[in-house]
């Protein structure tokens, strides 16, 4: 396989991943960014955690879709995070989860 067949390829997985983001935001109440992973969730928690002046954060989330390429299955109904960096958690309004209606050339 050549870098450019690769290229292609991670690309392609790319543009499926995007896809199914788009058709699956919708059933989602927060948006989580770790320095690893970007997640959909309906429930969070962010626990702070320390010892000896170090500070990390826990994170659970409850019925979660992960941005994976290569994770052959994203729907997780039980996800924990430690993390040393920034966590940041947005809820998600309903109004602007909706896909624009219009017409599409049907």
């Amino acid at each position: 396989m050549s870098a450019e067949d690769l290229e292609k390829y991670e690309a392609e997985l790319e543009l499926q991943l995007y896809r199914e983001y788009r058709d699956v935001v919708g059933l989602f109440s927060y948006v989580v960014e770790t320095e690893r992973r970007f997640y959909l969730a309906n429930w969070v928690e962010v626990t702070p955690r320390g010892a000896e002046g170090e500070v990390w954060f826990e994170v659970h989330l409850a019925d979660a879709w992960v941005w994976d390429l290569y994770r052959p299955a994203r729907f997780v109904k039980d996800v924990r995070v430690v993390t040393f960096r920034d966590v940041n958690v947005e809820e998600m309004a309903k109004s602007d989860l909706q896909v624009p209606k219009g017409d599409f050339g049907s």
